[in-house]
């Protein structure tokens, strides 16, 4: 018979579940994208409604650079305002806009209700097409916090990237900038996407060093379809280890079993990043309920009157 061997604490008796202590005093975000047809339209309202028991701290809507794009942000979140008791957060980026459009766009937001943006400085229309900023707009994401500070007195949510962003030389200059960003008036990060918890920790140590104390909320990206998350990981600088990579072969074909892991995976990791002392997450449910839904379980984030 083959030798059992158990993972074993320092004091020699079996390491407990991750889960064995429930988290407490957690609090979620989630990020949605604006629908492109009647379908998405659908799929994005279900999630909507589905995740909002959840009572999450706000909910984001991503805006992207074309006229169109623009428009079903302000829509969808105009919808989130009238229908819902969720807090909305509007993305705002820099690309093809000058600041007056920006402001006027900001100041509308500040009519309708909307307290809280996520000021970024966007990806050029054309993937992989170096940034270049409007000749009359805002020229980054710090220039972008300061002019909002002055139309009004948003909550401001900026980006940070444990892993550095690609346009970046080096992470100190990564660091540099969200310094910059923080230093103009926002008022808490959110990170690009990230696999690897112990990174997460070597960049906090970075931020804490350079002198910045404004939540550092990580963003947690549930996979839905492990092809497409690592092209996109590709482009955006996120590795993707090679154990997970593994524990994804084979599922192209089995989306029942791939949620399970994806699901699985994630609340891993959120409670990895717990013990470590964050209490703060931010979803990128890809206007998908369904793991969010099940991460927030294992957390211990639930509905009202539904046992914890």
């Amino acid at each position: 018979m083959p030798e059992i061997i158990n993972e074993t604490t320092k004091s020699g008796r079996l390491a407990p579940s991750l889960f064995a202590t429930p988290a407490k005093d957690l609090k979620v975000s989630f990020e949605f994208f604006p629908p492109k047809t009647d379908k998405m339209e659908e799929a994005l309202w279900t999630s909507v409604r589905k995740l909002a028991p959840l009572n999450p701290e706000m909910v984001s809507v991503t805006y992207g650079a074309g006229g169109s794009t623009r428009e079903r942000t302000h829509s969808t979140i105009a919808r989130i305002l009238k229908e819902t008791d969720l807090v909305p957060a509007a993305h705002l980026t820099c690309v093809a806009a000058s600041r007056g459009e920006i402001d006027d766009i900001a100041r509308e937001y500040w009519d309708m209700g909307v307290r809280h943006i996520v000021a970024l400085r966007g990806d050029m229309p054309t993937i992989g097409a170096a940034y270049a900023p409007n000749p009359d707009g805002y020229v980054n994401a710090a220039d972008l916090v300061a002019g909002l500070k002055k139309i009004g007195d948003f909550r401001l949510s900026v980006a940070a990237y444990p892993e550095s962003h690609p346009d970046s030389v080096d992470q100190q200059a990564d660091i540099d900038n969200l310094k910059r960003k923080i230093d103009a008036g926002a008022d808490q990060a959110i990170t690009q996407y990230f696999f690897d918890v112990d990174m997460y920790f070597r960049f906090m140590d970075k931020v804490l060093a350079a002198g910045i104390t404004v939540p550092v909320i990580p963003g947690i990206m549930p996979m839905t379809n492990f092809s497409q998350a690592k092209n996109f990981s590709a482009r955006c600088g996120t590795s993707i280890p090679k154990w997970l990579e593994s524990l994804f072969e084979g599922l192209d074909d089995r989306p029942e079993i791939r949620r399970h892991v994806a699901a699985t995976v994630a609340a891993e990791q959120c409670m990895r990043l717990y013990q470590g002392g964050v209490k703060n997450f931010h979803f990128y449910t890809l206007n998908r309920s369904e793991l969010t839904t099940t991460i927030c379980h294992f957390l211990g984030v639930r509905p009202e009157g539904v046992s914890k």
